[in-house]
């Protein structure tokens, strides 16, 4: 027999020995980890040590943040901006650091320059420049929508949660044990800010303090309204449950009456939205119909540049004078 073959063979055999091999200690060490699941599943010790390490993991994990995320913290963290941008993130209730925040900027700022650089405008550096700017505006404009969303659905919960709490006050509850029943039956926001103010009272600050708290990350003047009268009462007494009651008849009533506004100024909103959308798509099907004719305001800097600023100028501009205009206070 050719001593090829006979290698080959050997070698196939140890190869085959070996996977039965191995699948023969998987198969006992699956069994040993049943037979001692059976103990580990009837031991509390076990299942303590096993929350206790994957505690330590977790707490691990946090400490070992990235040290760049650890300087922007320290750099910017006690800055105007940064205390800004901590009240920000509180508002709109995202788990993020200043320095997170910081480096979501720097990290938008270098992508968008970076697609517009080397996909979209080829080594060119205007169009870097403002996809540069936008990128800095992007999480911005992220935080914000999420602080709206946000404060919009609080501010709809509002009449339930009044409600509920005048509801609990005539049944006996003070007014700290009310909002434990609010922070336990509502759904979020209302609980996760109601459940802060329990907290904060519960580590010693004064509920008057708690609530301008709450009021801080929830900028809303129904709200500012009911806390006011909480202070009064806690100062000169009275009765809060008619008082919250009858502030709470006015909320629903002016949601009522905001719901009826945006029905009638729907078609203002729209009109503002299409006229804003509408030559930014008409450039788009230009550009796909006839690249080279779209191309000469890219190609010219003297002339093309400046042309397309003005447009998207005018474009916002008239966009926040019809939101201006169908934008009614109640």
């Amino acid at each position: 027999m050719n001593p090829i073959v006979i290698v080959i063979l050997a070698v196939v055999l140890v190869a085959i020995l070996v996977v039965v091999a191995l699948s023969m200690r998987s198969r006992q060490s699956e069994e040993i980890e049943e037979r001692l699941g059976v103990y580990a599943e009837s031991s509390s010790l076990i299942k303590f040590s096993e929350e206790f390490e994957r505690e330590e993991r977790e707490r691990e994990k946090q400490q070992k943040k990235n040290a760049l995320v650890e300087v922007a913290d320290r750099a910017v963290g006690d800055t105007k901006w940064g205390k800004g941008a901590r009240a920000q993130l509180a508002r709109a209730d995202l788990k993020l650091t200043v320095g997170e925040y910081f480096g979501l900027h720097i990290v938008s700022v270098a992508g968008m320059a970076f697609i517009s650089l080397f996909l979209l405008f080829p080594m060119q550096a205007v169009p870097a420049i403002i996809a540069a700017g936008a990128g800095f505006f992007l999480p911005r404009l992220y935080v914000a929508r999420k602080q709206t969303q946000r404060l919009k659905k609080f501010e709809l919960q509002m009449p339930d949660m009044l409600g509920m709490w005048v509801n609990s006050l005539r049944a006996g509850y003070s007014v700290l044990q009310s909002l434990e029943a609010i922070a336990r039956e509502m759904p979020d926001p209302t609980s996760t800010e109601i459940q802060r103010v329990v907290r904060e009272v519960q580590l010693g600050i004064p509920l008057e303090q708690a609530l301008d708290h709450m009021l801080e990350r929830m900028p809303s003047a129904e709200l500012d309204l009911c806390f006011t009268a909480v202070n009064i009462q806690r100062e000169v007494g009275g009765n809060l449950a008619e008082i919250l009651e009858v502030i709470g008849h006015t909320i629903r009533e002016r949601i009522k009456l905001f719901g009826e506004i945006r029905v009638l100024t729907a078609q203002g909103r729209i009109t503002g939205w299409l006229i804003s959308v509408l030559p930014i798509f008409l450039g788009i099907v230009l550009f796909l119909i006839n690249p080279r004719y779209m191309s000469n305001l890219f190609s010219n800097p003297g002339c093309g540049w400046p042309m397309l600023a003005v447009g998207a100028f005018m474009i916002v501009a008239g966009m926040a004078a019809i939101q201006r205009i169908v934008s009614i206070d109640i």
